[in-house]
């Protein structure tokens, strides 16, 4: 079932866990839906980078990359970026049309 654009899009998923398949397919499955009508709907989630930062993103996924990664136009960076589905959390699907490039990159915590 696809989420039209004037849906609110309240699904969300919290953390993840490699050994919890069940959240892995929930982010798996919002992931696939955005991909399905990415000029009305973008994923918004907290990312835990390579230094340990956390920072809250609004990506446009692509396309996924193997079973561990998608890759994604991220609206802060403003270029593609690979996204570990491990090192996601608080994934959420919203309305494309509340955000404009760039959209400001956001710490959540170090």
């Amino acid at each position: 079932m696809l989420l039209t654009a004037t849906t609110t899009a309240t699904e969300s998923v919290s953390a993840f866990t490699p050994a919890d398949r069940n959240t892995a397919n929930r982010i798996t499955g919002l992931i696939s839906r955005v991909m399905q009508q990415t000029d009305d709907l973008v994923i918004v989630l907290e990312y835990l980078g390579k230094d340990g930062s956390v920072t809250r993103r609004v990506v446009s996924p692509i396309r996924f990359v193997g079973t561990d990664r998608f890759l994604a136009l991220c609206l802060s960076r403003e270029e593609p970026r690979q996204f570990r589905l491990s090192q996601c959390r608080n994934v959420r699907v919203d309305l494309a049309a509340r955000y404009t490039m760039p959209v400001e990159l956001q710490t959540v915590s170090e």
